[in-house]
């Protein structure tokens, strides 16, 4: 496969699982070696540990860090590990929660946890990558996985489309802030995507939601975790080394349109 990350040093948090998972997987797969960072090594999914994976896989050196990212020292400590790689290069803040929720009966301590991980995890997660390449007078390029419910606002999900619109913002100000610098910060904004977690915990995948969110998506299916890599890849990558303070959509089209013409 390509070298395009060859020599770099990719540090990606929710690595273990989901999106995160694939993500890791690919930027090996095209030179990187990986930090990964979560709560837990082996997969929600199942299977074989991501770290793991990279090595036996494609080859290159990979460790996994134990991390809450909603710790400014947990996820500084993650991010300090890459050194024993040569430095971090890439930053992947993918780690987040989501939940639906009726606005009225929300509380505090759900509002806190989940603005910790999903706006905390990815403001000192990025902070704390720039720092060591600042350090280092090295560039690199930091991805924020943000949502399309950080374009466009749910009336059953305030707080995560409040969390994912600060991430996308956030994007814009550290684009500004670190590109001086040399450093590339852009954001991610998949839409519906099919992961362990999103099966588990999203009542979409338990009704007939998905069938018809799948129907009026133009490209008509929904969103797997290797989409959401694919375009990671991307904006960590030499292709798009004059890309800074980008929102990248994937979501087949969903957000922008209409949904097309209906199939028959």
């Amino acid at each position: 496969m390509s070298d395009w990350l060859e020599n770099e040093v990719a540090v990606v948090t929710g690595g273990s699982s989901g999106n995160g998972r694939s993500i890791a997987l690919t930027l090996a797969e095209y030179g990187a070696d990986v930090v990964v960072v979560d709560l837990q090594a082996e997969p929600r999914e199942g299977g074989t540990p991501t770290h793991e994976r990279i090595r036996a896989d494609h080859g290159r050196d990979a460790t996994f860090v134990e991390c809450d990212v909603s710790s400014v020292s947990e996820i500084r400590e993650a991010v300090d590990a890459a050194d024993e790689f040569g430095g971090v290069t890439v930053m992947v803040n993918n780690a987040g929660i989501t939940h639906s929720d009726d606005f009225l009966e929300a509380t505090e301590a759900e509002y806190d946890r989940l603005m910790d991980v999903n706006v905390k995890g990815v403001f000192f997660g990025a902070q704390a990558a720039a720092r060591r390449m600042v350090e280092a007078e090295r560039s690199g390029s930091i991805v924020n996985v943000s949502s399309i419910a950080g374009l466009v606002a749910r009336g059953d999900g305030v707080r995560y489309s409040a969390s994912k619109g600060a991430v996308r913002l956030m994007t814009y100000a550290q684009a500004g802030s670190l590109g001086p610098r040399g450093i590339r910060v852009n954001a991610v904004h998949p839409g519906l995507v099919e992961t362990s977690m999103t099966r588990d915990d999203l009542e979409v995948f338990r009704s007939d939601s998905a069938e018809r969110f799948r129907r009026e998506t133009p490209l008509r299916q929904i969103c797997q975790p290797q989409d959401v890599a694919n375009a990671v890849l991307y904006l960590a990558s030499p292709l798009a080394s004059f890309v800074n303070g980008e929102s990248l959509t994937v979501d087949g089209g969903v957000t922008n349109t209409m949904g097309g013409w209906e199939d028959g």
